[in-house]
């Protein structure tokens, strides 16, 4: 007998992701977007910015704690974390679509820094990971090839 797809164990490789760098990475961005906006005459633009990209990495590091307290359970479910994920999302998603709105045409800038922000994000995390492999350093040293 199988488990069902939903009651399946959650299985998660280790991902290179560091907040801290992100942080900065972001802060420089905003920085840049800021000034550049500014200068164009429209300074507001890039502070929202600045706010969608630190609401992504809000919800990346909570992503992090939501993974890690799930899988610390004995028998952690897909289902906990697909409701958890889509709850997140709905809560960020409303957060940056009410700024946009009742800031706009400025506001939109909250948008544009969160859609950045998940470019971010995943070259952040793929290109170490890819550069692992690259290197032939997988980690399954010593462990028999599958088949």
């Amino acid at each position: 007998m199988t488990t069902p797809a939903q009651d399946a164990p959650l299985v998660f490789p280790s991902v290179a992701f560091r907040p801290l760098r992100l942080l900065v990475i972001c802060v420089v961005f905003a920085g840049l977007v800021t000034g550049v906006a500014a200068v164009l005459g429209y300074p507001m633009v890039g502070v929202f910015f600045g706010v969608g990209l630190g609401l992504g990495l809000l919800n990346a590091v909570l992503v992090q704690r939501s993974v890690d307290s799930i899988t610390a359970e004995a028998h952690p479910l897909k289902r906990k974390m697909a409701l958890n994920s889509a709850t997140r999302l709905l809560v960020m998603t409303v957060i940056g679509l009410t700024i946009a709105f009742i800031f706009r045409p400025q506001g939109l800038g909250v948008v544009f820094g969160m859609a950045l922000f998940q470019v971010l994000l995943v070259l952040s995390t793929a290109l170490p990971v890819m550069k692992k492999l690259k290197a032939g350093d997988n980690g399954l040293e010593g462990e028999a090839p599958q088949q």
